[in-house]
C-alpha cells in the first residue's frame, strides 16, 4: 500500500509539517530525580526526528505537581538546560518538536512532592489504579479541593512554563488536559463536583482550562499551540456524564482560537466506555485535529484521506521503531513495544530500538 496522504506536508498553524506521522507524548521516566532531562532523552527524541512532529512528553509546569517520581519539568534553570539539549539534538537532525505541559492534579502523591497532599477540583480520589513512587506501587490519597484564589497560581505556572518551553528552543507547546490530570479534572463532571465559578455547567468546567490557554498563547501566540484531550479516557477513574456533549462544546469554543491543532484520544485505555468521538469532534472543529490511540498506517491513511483527520500522532508503535515513517514508506515489518520496559530506567526498551537494515 502506498501511504499518499500520511505523506503530504501539512501546515499546521505555525508549523510546516513534511508528513503527518506524528510522535504521541509518551512520559517514559528517564528525567533524573530533580525532574532534569537528561542526555537518554536527547538521544530518544533525536533518534525519531523524522516525525512530522515530536511532541514530548508530559512535562511538570511548576514544582509540586510529579505523578511519575522522574518525569521532566520546566519550572527551573537546569530543566530548561536539559530541555534544550533535546531540542538542539531533534533541530541537528531537521525534526521538529512540542512540549505537552502538565500538571498531575489528583495523580500526584505526598511521597513524590515533599509531603503535599495533591490537589484536584474535588476532593475524590482515584481508585482504579495505584501510583507508582519511590516505595513501589501504593494507593493514590484523597486530593483537597483547590480554592478559587488558589487558581490565578496555577495559571501563572503554566504561563511560566510556557516561558521557560520557548527558552528551551521548542517549535511550539501542547497543553495537557486530557487522561485525568488536572485540566481534564476540571472539565469532566466525574471528577468536578464543586460549586462557583469553576464548577457546575461545561462552561464553568472549561474556564480553567481557557485560562490557561490564554496566558499559554499570550507566550506563544496561538498558532504554536495545541490542546490535548480524552472524551472517553477512563484512566485515573474519569468519567463525564455526557463525554460527546461536553468535547462537542469545547471543540465549538476552541474554534475562537486560531490553534495549531487539536489533539484528540479516540478511545478508553480500559476499554470500558465506548463511542465515537471523532465524529462529532470533526464536524464541529474548524481547525487541524490529530487523531491518536490504535491507528495503524493503513486506517490513519484512510481516515486523513477521508478528511476525517488532519494528521495521527502514533505512540508506542513510534516507540518501538525510531524510523516509523521509513517503514511505513517502505512497507516494511515493525518491531514490537517492550511493555515490561516502559517505565524503567536507562536505555533498554528505550534507545536500542532497532532501526530498519539498510
Amino acid at each position: 500500500m502506498t501511504f499518499t496522504h500520511l505523506f503530504t506536508p501539512l501546515k499546521m498553524g505555525a508549523l510546516t509539517l513534511p508528513n503527518r506521522i506524528l510522535m504521541a507524548p509518551l512520559t517514559r521516566c528517564r528525567a533524573d530525580k530533580d525532574h532534569v532531562p537528561t542526555a537518554l532523552m536527547a538521544e530518544h527524541y533525536s533518534q525519531r526526528a523524522s516525525a512530522g512532529l515530536v511532541i514530548a512528553e508530559a512535562t511538570a509546569a511548576m514544582a509540586g505537581c510529579s505523578s511519575f517520581w522522574t518525569e521532566p519539568g520546566i519550572y527551573n534553570d537546569a530543566q530548561v538546560a536539559g530541555w534544550k539539549q533535546v531540542t538542539d539534538a531533534v533541530h541537528a537532525k531537521g525534526g521538529q518538536i512540542a512540549l505537552q505541559i502538565w500538571h498531575g492534579g489528583r495523580s500526584c502523591h505526598p511521597l513524590m512532592n515533599d509531603g503535599a497532599i495533591p490537589v484536584a477540583p474535588s476532593a475524590i480520589p482515584i481508585t482504579n489504579d495505584e501510583i507508582r513512587t519511590p516505595n513501589g506501587k501504593v494507593a493514590h490519597v484523597t486530593p483537597r479541593a483547590l480554592e478559587d484564589a488558589e487558581i490565578p497560581t496555577i495559571i501563572a505556572g503554566f504561563k511560566a512554563a510556557a516561558i521557560n518551553a520557548k527558552a528551551a528552543g521548542f517549535d511550539g507547546v501542547e497543553i495537557h488536559a486530557a487522561n485525568g490530570y488536572l485540566l481534564d479534572e476540571f472539565l469532566r463532571d466525574g471528577s468536578n463536583h464543586r460549586s462557583g465559578a469553576y464548577g457546575g455547567s461545561v462552561e464553568n468546567r472549561a474556564r480553567l482550562l481557557l485560562e490557561v490557554l490564554a496566558a499559554t498563547i499570550d507566550v506563544w501566540g496561538s498558532d504554536r499551540v495545541g490542546v490535548r484531550v480524552s472524551p472517553l479516557n477512563g484512566y485515573n477513574s474519569m468519567k463525564d456524564s455526557d463525554p460527546i456533549g461536553t468535547f462537542s462544546w469545547l471543540a465549538n469554543r476552541l474554534n475562537d482560537y486560531n490553534l495549531a491543532y487539536l489533539h484528540v484520544m479516540r478511545a478508553d485505555f480500559l476499554g470500558e466506555q465506548q463511542g465515537d468521538i471523532m465524529t462529532p469532534m470533526r464536524s464541529i472543529y474548524r481547525g487541524t485535529i490529530i487523531g491518536n490511540m490504535g491507528y495503524g498506517a493503513e486506517e490513519a491513511e484512510a481516515a486523513i484521506a477521508d478528511g476525517k483527520l488532519d494528521a495521527v500522532a502514533f505512540g508506542t508503535s513510534f516507540l518501538a521503531n525510531p524510523d516509523l515513517p521509513t517503514r511505513f514508506a517502505k512497507n516494511a515489518p515493525l518491531n514490537e513495544p517492550d511493555p515490561s520496559k516502559f517505565y524503567s530506567p536507562g536505555a533498554e526498551g528505550y534507545t536500542d530500538y532497532p532501526y530498519l537494515a539498510a
